[in-house]
């Protein structure tokens, strides 16, 4: 039985389907940090190598050590993941209720996870009249109906809005006077570190926190994620995992990408310049309305009635760029298409192939 998993980042499919190697194609469908693996990840990888021949340390004691130093938490806090896609999946098993909310447009494995245990999901639909900003008095009405289990991302996917700590705090309040559960995925708060809500999330045993190492960390590949929560929860979903969940390469990669401090500040500055360029660049169309994002990414919406799948066949035919489909996600159309903020040059290939495509 075969599964279609619609996201960005199939590079490897693309390619196959054109009779290409993926390296002549600049994926921005995938939010992936540009400068890819960080010189002390690479390093440590190599090192690394021989230990394979043993068993993962299944307690993942030096990442949470590790995690625990770069947050400033208990290591007691974290569990780690084959990628934060484990924890969605594995967190319906054991959150109690079986009726979801989500904040939408979101990540669509949500839905696909709670499916599979048998819950019933709803989209709270944010709009993109307004920015996706989030009517809190529309909200507590509709967790007033039962609702168990709250899911929001912050920043938002695929739209890139950064939500402040207080409505954050304010939505939280709410899911405590309905009794509902809340679990905040902040896949990309790295690239925005002080908008997270780990401080107070720990302090509650109703929210967990979802994080992502591959997007900012760059090594998608090896799958790595981590819950912040209490510590009762935490060893809950520790459980979950199965003994070596992660594997060596994994959790030695993670602890290395936290250390190397100085790769993870060249990045978020390079994003945030890089991202700011592209974002007034992108503005300059009279075809396109670009969204504001904490991310590293942009959402865009095309204005003159031209559909995103023809955009993008015409992106990845001749000038070998992917980009994202959006009408995939719930609240959303197929005038919607997401970019990853990338190098500097292949920015501007895509803005001259948009160009080029949309005749300015």
């Amino acid at each position: 039985m075969s599964h279609s998993y619609q996201h960005g980042g199939n590079i490897f499919t693309v390619a196959r389907s054109l009779g290409v190697p993926p390296d002549v194609i600049s994926d921005f469908s995938a939010s992936i940090n540009p400068f890819g693996l960080s010189p002390l990840v690479r390093k440590s990888l190599i090192n690394a190598l021989d230990s394979l021949v043993h068993y993962p340390d299944s307690c993942h004691s030096e990442l949470k050590q590790a995690l625990a130093g770069y947050h400033n938490l208990s290591s007691a806090n974290f569990a780690i993941a084959n990628g934060s896609t484990e924890l969605i999946y594995n967190l319906p098993a054991i959150l109690p209720g079986k009726k979801a909310l989500i904040i939408s447009p979101s990540f669509s494995e949500y839905v696909r996870a709670l499916n599979q245990h048998s819950w019933d999901a709803e989209h709270f639909i944010l709009s993109p009249a307004n920015n996706f900003s989030i009517d809190i008095a529309a909200l507590e009405h509709s967790l007033s109906s039962g609702v168990d289990v709250l899911y929001f991302c912050n920043p938002g996917n695929p739209n890139g809005t950064l939500y402040p700590q207080r409505v954050i705090e304010k939505i939280y309040r709410l899911c405590i006077d309905s009794g509902a559960f809340m679990v905040l995925d902040e896949a990309f708060m790295d690239f925005c570190e002080e908008s997270s809500a780990k401080r107070f999330v720990v302090n509650y045993d109703n929210a967990v926190l979802l994080r992502s190492m591959t997007k900012f960390f760059g090594i998608p590949g090896l799958r790595l994620g981590y819950s912040i929560s209490n510590a009762t929860l935490a060893e809950r979903l520790a459980s979950l995992g199965g003994p070596w969940n992660v594997n060596t390469l994994a959790l030695v990669a993670g602890v290395a990408a936290l250390h190397d401090s100085e790769h993870n500040r060249r990045t978020i500055e390079f994003i945030r310049q890089e991202r700011r360029k592209l974002f007034e660049s992108l503005g300059q169309f009279p075809q396109f309305r670009v969204y504001p994002s904490g991310a590293n990414f942009l959402l865009v919406e095309i204005k003159d009635g031209t559909r995103n799948k023809k955009l993008k066949d015409q992106l990845l035919a001749h000038h070998r760029i992917l980009i994202r489909d959006c009408s995939n996600f719930a609240g959303l159309s197929d005038s919607f298409f997401r970019i990853a903020v990338r190098s500097g040059g292949e920015n501007q290939l895509l803005l001259e192939s948009l160009r080029k495509i949309m005749k300015l």
